[in-house]
């Protein structure tokens, strides 16, 4: 597998080309030096957090780094990106009348099964069916904003908002970023016009989310404080299960923008506040497409302490994790991606092959696409003196060259 391909080859490359050393970098980007030394040198997989804050040092984008979005060289693999065009088109489109070729009548009936039906491709992980029904789904709920009002136009606005989060997943799960960005804005303006304060407040929380991916820590976390304080006025009054998933929801977002930043202790509190929040509901549910309950707030964990870095913490949580049938398939193969970032940390290495290879099995697109797979993939691959036949297999299967 190709050296220049992993992340740390890509830091080390843009770093010479600004005239920096390693220690200015690490400074820049207030990362170890120690860890920036081992991920340029490939002897340690690179986090989010670390791409995210060098990026930000760099001012570059982080895909400069991860080397989105991914292409295979297979063209019948290559075809989800093939999709990306239609939706960029269709969100340019936001708040346009009906083309005039679309002259179909679109009752908000008739549209809820669709977004449904989209929402849970997000939840599948089906990148190829979800991108072909995107656009047009876009295009018919844009239609029937246009031409309603009042309760039935905030019900139509309000699937926009699910609709703009899924168009969002899509687009940053293949790396293109901006298109995310879009999707993300586009989302929040939908849901302030749904009239729906918990769309506004997961609208707010997926906008904290970006920060996050971007370096911006600091304002990520801002911004998730003030609305978990403006969901705890809510919760005086409102103490419906769906209003709890979403103040657990931010909990956990706050608590990556926490990891991410380091901040150990202040991880653990909003995870903790989660915890409360998913015994509050009592059973995994999805509120507002967010899988939140018990279960996913478990797996959150262990992928916390991975951000965090500590493999031994994220092994021992992964053993206390059960895994309903229910549970989306995106949640749980990202459980066994991060639980094998853990077991890379702890050395483990051929538990760590064996979980990627259960990740592949739950939610194969997720994580072909998925910068931290390939990572976990090089350091597999560079750890070991002779990489054993599964893993070459895996990595030609995820387009990884030799």
């Amino acid at each position: 597998m190709g050296e220049d391909e992993h992340i740390g080859a890509r830091i080390a490359r843009e770093r010479k080309l600004r005239g920096l050393t390693q220690r200015q970098l690490a400074d820049r980007a207030h990362v170890s030096l120690s860890l920036l030394r081992k991920v340029e040198q490939d002897s340690r997989p690179a986090s989010m957090a670390l791409v995210a804050s060098v990026a930000k040092a760099l001012r570059i984008e982080p895909a400069r780094l991860t080397g989105q979005p991914y292409y295979s060289g297979d063209r019948q693999l290559d075809t989800v990106h093939d999709l990306v065009p239609d939706l960029r088109r269709e969100l340019a489109r936001y708040g346009l009348p009906p083309d005039e070729e679309d002259v179909r009548p679109v009752l908000p009936s008739d549209l809820a099964a669709r977004v449904a039906e989209c929402s849970e491709l997000v939840h599948g992980v089906d990148y190829l069916r979800l991108g072909t029904l995107l656009p047009p789904m876009l295009a018919d709920l844009r239609a029937a904003a246009y031409r309603s009002a009042g309760a039935e136009r905030a019900q139509v606005m309000l699937m926009l908002a699910e609709t703009y989060d899924n168009a969002k997943r899509l687009a940053y799960d293949l790396g293109y970023g901006d298109l995310g960005a879009l999707a993300v804005s586009l989302q929040e303006r939908a849901a302030a016009e749904s009239e729906d304060p918990l769309a506004v407040a997961v609208a707010r929380s997926v906008r904290a989310w970006t920060l996050t991916g971007t370096g911006a820590f600091a304002s990520s976390y801002r911004l998730l404080v003030d609305t978990i304080t403006e969901l705890d006025s809510r919760l005086r009054d409102d103490t419906q299960p769906e209003t709890w998933s979403v103040w657990g929801f931010v909990n956990l977002q706050a608590a990556l923008a926490c990891a991410r930043a380091g901040d150990g202790p202040r991880t653990w509190d909003h995870h903790d506040a989660a915890l409360r929040a998913a015994r509050e509901v009592g059973a995994d549910r999805d509120d507002y497409r967010l899988a939140f309950g018990p279960s996913n707030t478990a797996i959150w964990g262990v992928g916390l302490a991975v951000e965090l870095m500590d493999g031994p913490a994220a092994v021992d949580r992964a053993r206390h994790v059960v895994i309903p049938s229910s549970l989306p398939r995106a949640r749980a193969g990202h459980h066994f991606l991060d639980l094998a970032r853990g077991q890379f940390y702890n050395r483990d290495h051929s538990g760590a092959l064996g979980s990627l290879l259960t990740a592949r099995r739950i939610a194969p697109q997720q994580l072909r696409y998925h910068p931290m797979a390939r990572e976990t993939v090089y350091a597999l691959a560079r750890a070991e003196r002779r990489s054993t036949e599964t893993l070459r297999g895996l990595a030609t299967w995820m387009g990884i060259q030799d």
